[in-house]
């Protein structure tokens, strides 16, 4: 059956804003590396002027209601911001310690260890497919991590897999806590790293062209989340995934074109095996909920 004109107008909208938010977000492992300044300054910087930036969205989304609602965590929103956070700085390590395009590799597995943490604390039904996926995957994050033995971006590839294990178990809180508001917790989750980033490094000792970079990553950061939570509003939960996925090749394109950066060659062979795996996933998850014209 076909969609009505407005339903597939919203569907365009959708589709245009997850992917602009995953081309956006592709972008973090360049800035990272481009930035002179070291991981915990650049964690300050994004997680001030991102979280603010959210805060300010979540602000307006709630402008008329009462403030307690409008920002109202509660402690399900705390532990959901404070696994965000070890996450987001595995996340900036991992991108100063090892390539681009490893990270993107290793982190475009996170869905299926969500599932797998989705079927041990909630009891989750899990699909053969996904296991499957997930085993094929994990095939590939074996080469790529086999790649960095004797190098050293092993360490940055084990802080790349402590953050997808991270990132997959902040997915699987958000199930959990089904009543907790997701986009402020984002933004809280970058304020609590510009709090504690203050007291380990001074912010301010960076240099004008860092400062420049830093502000514009903070600034993505904000916009790749409002363009993210506008977009899955608009689409299945299949296509944001199958539209999220792009943020992998596209990291690694741009870490290539902007930065000259080449991995070594297991690198290319895992990252074809992962997002093999990942891609043929994602569509049959589209295929499944795609109605017929």
């Amino acid at each position: 059956m076909s969609l009505p004109i407005d339903a597939r107008s919203a569907q365009r909208a959708g589709i245009l804003l997850v992917t602009a938010s995953a081309i956006v977000f592709s972008f973090a492992g360049v800035l990272t590396k481009a930035i002179e300044s070291d991981a915990w300054t650049i964690t300050c910087w994004r997680g001030l002027l991102g979280g603010s930036l959210i805060v300010l969205y979540v602000a307006w989304l709630g402008r008329g209601k009462p403030m307690r609602r409008a920002f109202g965590l509660g402690w399900h929103g705390w532990i959901l911001a404070t696994v965000g956070s070890f996450a987001s700085l595995a996340f900036i390590f991992a991108f100063k310690l090892t390539y681009v395009a490893n990270v993107a590799v290793i982190y475009a597995t996170a869905p299926f260890l969500a599932a797998g943490l989705g079927l041990l604390f909630l009891k989750e039904r899990v699909r053969p497919t996904t296991f499957i996926a997930a085993g094929i995957s994990l095939l590939g994050v074996i080469v790529v991590v086999t790649g960095g033995l004797g190098s050293g971006s092993l360490l940055g590839d084990g802080v790349a897999l402590l953050m997808t294990l991270g990132n997959a178990l902040y997915v699987v809180l958000i199930r959990l806590f089904k009543d907790t508001p997701v986009v402020l917790a984002g933004g809280v989750s970058g304020l609590q790293l510009f709090v504690v980033g203050w007291f380990v490094v001074d912010p301010l000792a960076v240099s004008q062209s860092d400062a420049v970079l830093l502000t514009l990553f903070g600034l993505s950061f904000a916009v790749a989340v409002v363009l993210w939570t506008e977009g899955t509003r608009l689409i299945t939960a299949a296509q944001a995934s199958l539209l999220g996925s792009a943020e992998t090749p596209f990291a690694i394109l741009f870490a290539w074109l902007i930065l000259a950066e080449l991995p070594p060659g297991a690198s290319f062979i895992g990252g074809a095996i992962v997002l093999t795996a990942v891609f043929a996933h994602a569509v049959r998850d589209f295929a499944r909920v795609t109605p017929e014209p």
